[in-house]
């Protein structure tokens, strides 16, 4: 079911904003796709999917992004220790990589 609370983008990538969930049936879902002159006014079934088919219209949820820079300090025993700061811990580090973090919530988990 679609939730008022989360944010949505079309199959094919064009936003969508969500303005009801309870409207009349059969599709009480109503907002707005954004096209390339501005907002066009669409209504989806509860669920997002406005066909049997995978259709460039269907609701997919936009989960947030996570993105952080770690470090990595790789030592000759062959531990690693995970930093947020840019310093190797210990002397006897072999090398200090940077490690850029760019995925989808829940992504791996």
């Amino acid at each position: 079911m679609i939730d008022i609370n989360k944010k949505y983008c079309t199959r094919n990538g064009r936003e969508v904003r969500i303005y009801a969930v309870d409207g009349d049936e059969p599709r009480p879902v109503h907002g707005a796709v954004k096209s390339q002159t501005g907002w066009v006014v669409s209504h989806w079934p509860k669920d997002g999917i406005q066909s049997v088919y995978e259709g460039s219209n269907d609701l997919i949820e936009v989960k947030p992004r996570i993105q952080r820079t770690m470090w990595l300090s790789l030592y000759p025993n062959g531990g690693t220790w995970l930093c947020l700061e840019n310093s190797p811990v210990g002397h006897d580090c072999l090398a200090f990589v940077k490690v850029e973090i760019d995925v989808e919530e829940g992504h791996g988990l």
